[in-house]
């Protein structure tokens, strides 16, 4: 099964495709995308599932988000 591909790396950590997979979403959530977008290229059949999953990313992208709104509002 192609989940089950593993590779070492560095100091002896194995990388996924799942791992693969995951970061890939992680990175198109922080790099702006919209979660309706990272949940249809995952191929999620709800959007309740990739909000979930990538919970843990939120908090990070709001924090930009306000940061860059009160940069805007301050100068």
């Amino acid at each position: 099964m192609a989940s089950d591909v593993t590779e070492t790396h560095g100091a002896g950590a194995r990388m996924r495709l799942h791992d693969l997979r995951h970061a890939c979403a992680t990175f198109l959530l922080v790099s702006g995308a919209s979660p309706r977008t990272v949940m249809k290229v995952l191929g999620h059949g709800q959007i309740g599932l990739t909000m979930n999953t990538y919970a843990h990313v939120l908090p990070e992208i709001e924090r930009a988000a306000v940061d860059e709104a009160a940069q805007s509002l301050v100068g």
